[in-house]
């Protein structure tokens, strides 16, 4: 007497949840600057300094500082 192995199929419905104003997701955009020469060697003495005090904040803005969206020159002063 052979062996059969009973197999069954499920249908499973998915439902798309409708999240917030028209359910579009907004792609969050930061301010980027261009960054000079100072800024690149300013942000990697940063990052090192951070590094070697083991304060991953101070190596962030560093990071941050060498790639210009540190926010620096995004507010204007009249």
């Amino acid at each position: 007497m052979p062996h059969h192995r009973a197999t069954h199929t499920t249908h499973t419905t998915t439902t798309t949840r409708r999240r917030g104003l028209f359910g579009r997701k907004k792609v969050v955009h930061h301010q980027k600057r261009h960054a000079t020469l100072g800024d690149k060697i300013s942000g990697a003495m940063l990052k090192l300094k951070g590094s070697l005090t083991r304060r991953p904040g101070q190596k962030a803005a560093g990071t941050r500082r060498m790639h210009g969206t540190d926010g620096r020159g995004s507010h204007r002063h009249y």
